[in-house]
């Protein structure tokens, strides 16, 4: 059963490891009500925003920074640069370095790649991936071990990924990721379960997962979130988004 009550406020702790937001959340390209997605980001109060289908043609780094500053965070990277993925942050993080990586591409085939950093929040050093993974099932499956080679490759103790699997909990390639990292939602749950609600089944195809060693303190689609308003979910996007409270310990 999903926990109720609100989810705890980003903050440094004492012994240096911080307490963080992260918000996973599928943009569609910024094609619907932007104003409603930048409330809906807002007001829930992110240190980390793991975009998935981020601008990527005419101005898509205008759209971008658009919405960051309507939404008081930062670019971090990603964007066309990483076919779709993009990291935003507040000003409370210390960035370290940034990288986007494109993807092998298949013939008739999407783009896909990951947006990644490296941050500092406190005392805590975090290695940040977002990723949208292929529609096709072998595709994303090769991907998959793909986004786990990449995290080992970070030089970083604890990391945190998001995105869209586009593929429910039970899936080879959600079971491969949950196998080697802690599918938050899975292992704190707060607030709503299913982030595709436009047509039956509704089913949770977004996720954020966490290395060994995050304290997850809640996980899920921020329905009861105060300022965020179920009108706005429903406008700004295809997606409903996920958030993640944290807990990172010092480095």
């Amino acid at each position: 059963m999903a926990t109720t009550g609100l989810l705890p406020d980003s903050r440094t702790e004492p012994d240096g490891s911080a307490v963080i937001r992260v918000l996973s959340y599928n943009i569609r390209s910024m094609h619907d009500d932007t104003g409603a997605l930048a409330r809906v980001i807002t007001a829930c109060a992110p240190d980390l925003v793991l975009v998935q289908e981020a601008p990527r043609f005419f101005r898509w780094r205008k759209k971008l920074a658009r919405l960051a500053s309507g939404s008081g965070l930062v670019i971090l990277s990603g964007g066309a640069t990483a076919a779709g993925p993009a990291l935003l942050c507040s000003l409370r993080a210390t960035v370290e370095r940034t990288e986007d990586v494109l993807l092998p591409l298949r013939p008739g085939r999407h783009r896909r790649g990951f947006a990644t950093a490296v941050v500092r929040f406190g005392g805590a050093r975090l290695g940040v991936l977002s990723c949208h993974l292929s529609l096709d099932g072998d595709e994303r499956h090769a991907q998959g071990g793909m986004l786990l080679d990449r995290l080992a490759g970070m030089g970083v103790e604890h990391a945190v990924a998001g995105g869209d699997v586009n593929e429910r909990p039970d899936g080879r390639t959600f079971r491969r990721l949950a196998e080697s990292l802690t599918d938050c939602r899975a292992a704190a749950p707060w607030g709503g379960e299913h982030t595709w609600i436009r047509n039956e089944p509704h089913r949770r195809i977004d996720a954020v997962f966490a290395t060994r060693g995050i304290e997850v303190l809640g996980c899920g689609v921020p329905l009861d979130q105060p300022g965020v308003d179920a009108a706005d979910l429903r406008a700004a996007t295809d997606h409903l988004p996920v958030l993640a409270a944290l807990r990172v310990p010092a480095a």
